[in-house]
């Protein structure tokens, strides 16, 4: 038992089923198979804004701001390659500002291949991809200074944000640009919510990339994630029957099964 020694058989039961979930999921989205993802106003919300640029011939600007390499970031990723689509087909000019050097990396190889996948490689211009700094507030005052020399038709906050979040937004609002957010940063919500156009709360960032680009391991993740939120809901109904049932019958405690599943593994051990 070295290694189980913090770990309950509750637990571990139910990390086996997560795992065999996201396998199933990611097997069968591997195979072709198609998810059903509901299509959420976020996703309206920014190919209105690529579509509003085409209409003034303004450029357009995609922020993942302080996102480091991660998750979350991924998850912006799979929103900018629809954006630069979009934005190449329609020739728009598309600027990428960057506040942390691993991701600009991977940022620049998203939108190359974005322009590769609709035929106009040649039209992609690395200097869109700007480094401001890796300051906070030094970032932000780069960007609204771009915001304002670049007049943006559209900007595209997605991501980690903190306090510079308001100044970012802000700077969107004086020029008239149409602005689309997300943010898994719940404190910065409210402030996107007053000065942005359309907001992506929390886990809608994940579902609008994963509906957006429709690559396998997003789609599965998201998949598996519903359906454990589904099992966990279940549990919790369950625990709350069990929890009763020990109140009004206490000589059958030690029989229930989350009883059983939260004990200590030197208990078990015959």
């Amino acid at each position: 038992m070295s290694g189980l020694e913090h770990i309950t058989p509750g637990i571990l039961v139910i990390l086996v089923i997560a795992c065999g979930i996201l396998y199933r999921e990611l097997k069968r989205a591997q195979g072709g198979y198609h998810h059903f993802i509901r299509r959420i106003p976020g996703v309206d919300a920014v190919e209105g804004a690529v579509g509003r640029c085409a209409e003034l011939g303004r450029p357009v600007v995609f922020t993942t701001a302080l996102t480091d390499i991660g998750p979350v970031l991924y998850a912006c990723l799979g929103v900018l390659h629809a954006v630069a689509r979009k934005a190449a087909q329609y020739k728009l000019k598309l600027i990428v500002p960057q506040y942390s050097p691993e991701a600009m990396a991977l940022v620049e190889d998203t939108v190359r291949e974005a322009y590769r996948d609709v035929g106009r490689g040649s039209s992609f211009d690395p200097d869109g991809i700007k480094f401001l700094s890796g300051e906070q507030f030094a970032f932000a005052s780069g960007y609204m200074g771009l915001m304002h020399r670049e007049k943006a038709g559209a900007a595209f906050m997605f991501g980690a944000f903190a306090a510079e979040a308001l100044v970012l937004a802000e700077a969107g609002q004086q020029v008239g640009a149409r602005q689309v957010a997300a943010s898994v940063s719940p404190e910065q919500v409210a402030f996107f919510i007053c000065t942005c156009d359309y907001t992506l709360i929390g886990e809608e960032l994940f579902g609008a990339s994963a509906y957006l680009s429709r690559e396998p391991v997003q789609v599965a993740t998201l998949a598996a994630q519903d359906r454990l939120k589904l099992l966990f809901l279940g549990l919790i109904g369950v625990g709350v029957v069990l929890a009763t049932l020990q109140a009004w019958y206490p000589g059958v405690a030690a029989w229930m099964p989350h009883t059983l599943l939260s004990a200590d593994w030197s208990s078990l051990a015959w």
